[in-house]
């Protein structure tokens, strides 16, 4: 029997898409990677995953996880051997369980993000992991790259919000580490292995995940700067200010804001006028429990206070829960912008936070000096030290110019990234972008040890194979 006639006596063949059914898993989100299959698998539980596994160990297939395909870094999508076989986790969608005595919620990893936190909203409890993609981005998605977003300044990434997983193994066993636990000192931590390792170690089918409950007062401010090192300065009042309540602290280059307004008309910048030597924003937000007077009068207190000291140029606290939104909007806006107006190299970057207007500046003389009229649109989460180094084409700088200097641009970027004690990977991971990459950053030693896991737990190489390592 051939794997197809076998994966359809598991799923059905309404489950097994091949052809033209199966081409819109065959290219990420970016269309950047482009692959093929041997067909496109559809499960819906636990148990099935666990056949399609056995199934692919038995037959020598390679698989490949997918879920909501919005990754930036080419991890969920096969090559252009057409041997391997895509596990789509969709219909795995289910949230099992949500205990609100231990706030914890139970979710399968094809549920998107955006799903869990309006069901935990309803329960009167927050899920924090918050991002762009929220609205067609997995669960499995989230874990398998350790996603960020932009509340890890308060909550930490998804790594920090797991309690437990469920996984199926390369041999097709299910383990079942679904626990809240906070405390579990029984012997190595294999929930966090599994987090951030791309599929390459394991199928998370479920997870056991942290909630809160949901803050009662929040406050958005859109912030005008002069320069990145003003942004600093504003993070470090307003974390003495507010402690924990700081849950977001965006940075935002003008030039993405501009982008955002030329693209989307219907999106404007709050301010009744720009000042002329504004150059980056910050969009930052405070949730609190206390009463809202109190916590608005802080929050607007705090922003008089660097306004007095010179460390901004302009400011508008949120009016409203629609207002607010739109604050944001323009922030999450940015990556469709930036896709509008044609391609772009992508960086995620993590830097020592104290380090990274020195960073900027030096990379942009750097940049302005090698590739003269190359745009630079750099934004991110400053609260936790990570930055979305982006560069594009101009007037001055065409798309071919681009494509032609992009691994001088890659290697000009990381090195410095390098250079300065960070990582050329915050949030989006490795995939097929950066992993020859990594042998240039990561020593030997620390790339044995990586090879030894994967080896361990995947002996045959059949789980996305290509990826990460």
């Amino acid at each position: 029997m051939n794997i197809e006639s076998a994966l359809t006596s598991v799923v059905g063949s309404s489950n097994v898409l091949t052809n033209d059914d199966a081409a819109p898993y065959l290219t990420d989100w970016r269309g950047y990677y482009h692959g093929s299959a041997h067909c496109v698998v559809r499960p819906s539980t636990t148990d099935q995953v666990a056949q399609i596994v056995k199934l692919c160990a038995e037959h020598r297939t390679a698989i490949v996880p997918q879920g909501g395909n919005t990754g930036l870094v080419g991890g969920a999508t096969p090559d252009a051997s057409g041997m391997a076989v895509v596990l789509l986790t969709t219909r795995l969608n289910q949230i099992r369980d949500l205990d609100l005595a231990n706030n914890t919620v139970t979710v399968e990893a094809g549920c998107i993000l955006e799903s869990l936190q309006k069901y935990c909203k309803d329960h009167d409890r927050l899920f924090p992991l918050s991002l762009a993609a929220e609205g067609s981005c997995t669960i499995g998605g989230n874990l398998a790259s350790n996603a960020g977003g932009s509340q890890v300044l308060r909550y930490g990434a998804i790594r920090d919000l797991t309690l437990g997983l469920e996984v199926v193994t390369s041999d097709g066993q299910i383990w079942k580490g679904l626990n809240g636990l906070r405390k579990n000192n029984t012997g190595y931590d294999l929930k966090s292995l599994f987090v951030g390792s791309e599929g390459t170690l394991g199928i998370i089918t479920a997870a056991t995940l942290k909630v809160f409950p949901m803050p009662r007062v929040r406050h958005t401010a859109l912030v005008a700067v002069e320069g990145i090192e003003h942004c600093l300065a504003l993070l470090e009042r307003a974390r003495a200010a507010f402690e924990a309540n700081l849950t977001a602290f965006e940075v935002m280059a003008d030039v993405c804001l501009r982008l955002v307004t030329e693209h989307f008309p219907d999106q404007h910048l709050p301010f009744h006028e720009l000042s002329p030597h504004a150059r980056w924003y910050v969009l930052l937000e405070i949730a609190d429990s206390n009463i809202e007077d109190h916590v608005r009068t802080s929050f607007e207190t705090m922003l008089g206070d660097a306004y007095g000291a010179a460390e901004i140029v302009n400011a508008v606290v949120a009016n409203s829960i629609d207002q607010s939104r739109s604050m944001w909007h323009l922030r999450e806006s940015i990556t469709l912008a930036q896709a509008k107006s044609g391609k772009s190299i992508k960086h995620d970057i993590a830097l020592p936070i104290s380090r990274i207007p020195q960073f900027v500046d030096q990379m942009g003389q750097h940049l302005s000096k090698e590739f003269p009229g190359l745009t630079i649109m750099p934004f991110g989460h400053l609260g936790d030290g990570n930055l979305h180094y982006n560069v594009a084409s101009s007037d001055d700088f065409n798309p071919e110019k681009l494509l032609q200097s992009q691994d001088e641009i890659y290697l000009a970027v990381h090195d410095t990234v390098h250079a300065y004690g960070g990582s050329i990977s915050a949030e989006h991971g490795v995939g097929q972008l950066k992993r020859r990459e990594l042998k240039r950053y990561k020593t030997s030693h620390e790339l044995n040890m990586m090879q030894a896991i994967k080896s361990a737990l995947d002996p045959l190489n059949i789980l996305n194979p290509g990826k990460l390592l």
